[in-house]
């Protein structure tokens, strides 16, 4: 279920009203979009192009896919913030790991340690390393719970970090279609045999050479550092789970976000597990502040929140203040996780390459929703490969130095779905940006978005990306003979569904 806080912004709070009303009521002046059509009674009906492609289902994002309400566990310890201002990380992580040795209760759940009113200095960073355990403050205002990154260090400050790696359970098995388009939650596999409903499944897309030399990765503008892509080096694990299965026919619960194509390698699945990975945490009602010495001071904290290596979690109603990087990073290995009521403000960095991602993703199946993001560079954005669906929903930016959107070498299947922000929002081929950036993505989809610009290309091969409902001027990409995306809808208002995200979960929901 959608939760909210009544801590939403009013900007916030006023995009989802309008969705809402607009999906209940519909909107007599409005328009819908040739690919995706709402139909009376809420359920969508997806319009395929001449290979087949759909814009896809981004609604079982977040945690446990938003069908289970983020829980209030009960607090097993309580901590008061030291009176003296001295050192509080040895507290704090004492607290962590008494409570790891907790036993889990039948949902996973050790407990949750609330840090009362107060200010806590930590000098170093704080680790959960064990599931179940949730770090609750009383309030992200400055009379709330405050923890402060103090003294020098460029670091995260709460890393939630299970261990890396993805266990292959038996043999590839190969996909027989010659063409699996976008959108598709089922194909052909050469044998169904020793698979059954409920398996975890990677959907593996290789990147063969004809591949990058078809996207033109392999023939990116030289300058100094600049490194062409590789094949074997954008290979895709997309974490599915099988669904149905008839013959040998596999249904899985969340689509394939980027065509698979047999002259490109088409793909295959395989079993797997994540023996290392932690669940069901959560950070909750917390202030972050990082101490800096100047607002390029670069020797400070770096990122509030980071996830990696962890599937069914959240952060909620936190803020940050003055770090350098990021209020949230779920990194590699974080899967279905909910980001809701966050926001990112006052970074303190150098405004240049590397530094202020708001809102940072490189896992899969995220959702960051009902966010906002000040002075930052690149407030709701992927890293490289990154496998979607993930969706970033209802969110603004203000005094924005850069751009929204994928940021480099192939993002697949992420939904900007509500942004708000006076800078840009792209996606693009940025070539030699960086070390050899190249396509930022494919099936990007900027659905009822504001911003004062907007690129949105189609790359060479493998799909396109869409820009519908849009309000704000279309600009030129950074580097000219690059086809457009799907654009619809520039400047027109009454969108309806006015959210996607909202009506495709909603939609799922009738069923």
């Amino acid at each position: 279920m959608i939760n909210l806080n009544t801590r939403t912004s009013i900007v916030a709070l006023a995009a989802i009203t309008i969705a809402a009303f607009a999906f209940k009521a519909g909107n007599k002046d409005g328009w819908q979009s040739k690919f995706v059509t709402q139909n009376a009674d809420g359920s969508l009906t997806y319009h395929p192009d001449d290979r087949g492609n759909t814009i896809p289902d981004f609604s079982r994002v977040g945690y446990h896919e938003q069908d289970t309400a983020i829980p209030d566990v009960a607090v097993v310890k309580t901590l008061e913030a030291p009176k003296d201002g001295s050192n509080a990380r040895q507290l704090i992580q004492d607290a962590i790991n008494e409570v790891a040795q907790r036993q889990p209760d039948a949902k996973g759940f050790r407990g949750a340690i609330l840090l009362k009113k107060g200010v806590y200095k930590i000098a170093d960073s704080l680790y959960i390393h064990t599931g179940g355990i949730v770090l609750r403050g009383e309030g992200d205002a400055k009379n709330g719970t405050v923890l402060v990154a103090a003294d020098k260090g460029q670091r995260t400050l709460i890393n939630v970090v299970g261990k890396k790696g993805i266990r292959v359970e038996g043999e590839k098995i190969k996909i027989t279609d010659d063409f699996v388009p976008t959108g598709a939650k089922s194909f052909n596999v050469a044998s169904t045999a020793g698979l059954k409903v409920g398996d975890r499944i990677i959907l593996f897309r290789p990147s063969p050479e004809n591949w990058i030399h078809d996207l033109k990765m392999d023939q990116i503008q030289e300058r100094q550092g600049t490194k062409q892509w590789k094949p074997g080096e954008y290979d895709l694990q997309f974490e599915r789970n099988i669904n149905k299965i008839e013959g040998n026919k596999i249904f899985m619960d969340n689509p394939v976000v980027m065509e698979m194509d047999a002259k490109y390698g088409g793909g295959a699945i395989y079993k797997y597990s994540t023996p290392g990975r932690i669940n069901e945490v959560g950070v909750e009602d917390i202030r972050f502040e990082s101490e800096y010495t100047s607002d390029t001071d670069e020797d400070h904290g770096w990122i509030a929140v980071g996830y990696s290596n962890i599937e069914n979690g959240w952060v909620r109603n936190v803020s940050s203040y003055y770090f350098g990087y990021a209020c949230v990073s779920t990194e590699g290995g974080s899967c279905n996780i909910t980001v809701n009521n966050c926001k990112c403000l006052d970074q303190k960095s150098q405004i240049t390459g590397g530094r202020r991602y708001s809102f940072n993703n490189v896992g899969q199946l995220n959702l960051f929703m009902n966010c906002h993001a000040e002075e930052g560079r690149h407030d709701y954005v992927t890293g490289a490969r990154v496998c979607g669906p993930n969706v970033f929903y209802n969110s603004t930016a203000k005094n924005e130095h850069a751009d929204i959107g994928p940021h480099h070498r192939w993002a697949s299947g992420t939904l900007f779905d509500n942004i708000v922000s006076d800078g840009q929002i792209n996606v693009q081929d940025r070539q030699y940006m960086g070390s050899g950036h190249g396509w930022a993505g494919v099936t990007q989809v900027v659905w009822n978005c504001t911003a004062k610009s907007a690129v949105v290309q189609k790359p060479w091969v493998s799909g396109t990306n869409y820009c519908i409902g849009f309000h704000g001027k279309k600009a030129d990409g950074a580097f000219k003979g690059r086809m457009d995306g799907e654009w619809e809808g520039q400047n027109k208002d009454g969108l309806t569904p006015a959210s996607l995200y909202m009506a495709q979960f909603k939609a799922r929901h009738l069923k």
